[in-house]
């Protein structure tokens, strides 16, 4: 298990994935950001992103 905790605000469960983003309005198309989350909260913070149209996926795992 990871010791990497969700980014989900006032989580701290363990990551087990990794939702990529970035804002195309600020980034150049090579920046990416990442925020982890865990098992609850992957698709709360994809669709928090997507619904402000920023390109984002979605990995399993987390950065060892």
């Amino acid at each position: 298990m990871s010791d990497l905790e969700c980014s989900r605000a006032g989580c701290r469960n363990a990551a087990s994935a990794q939702v990529v983003w970035r804002n195309p309005r600020i980034h150049a198309p090579d920046r990416e950001k990442v925020w982890l989350a865990c098992a609850e909260h992957v698709v709360f913070l994809r669709d928090y992103l997507a619904a402000r149209d920023f390109p984002v996926t979605v990995k399993d795992g987390v950065p060892s």
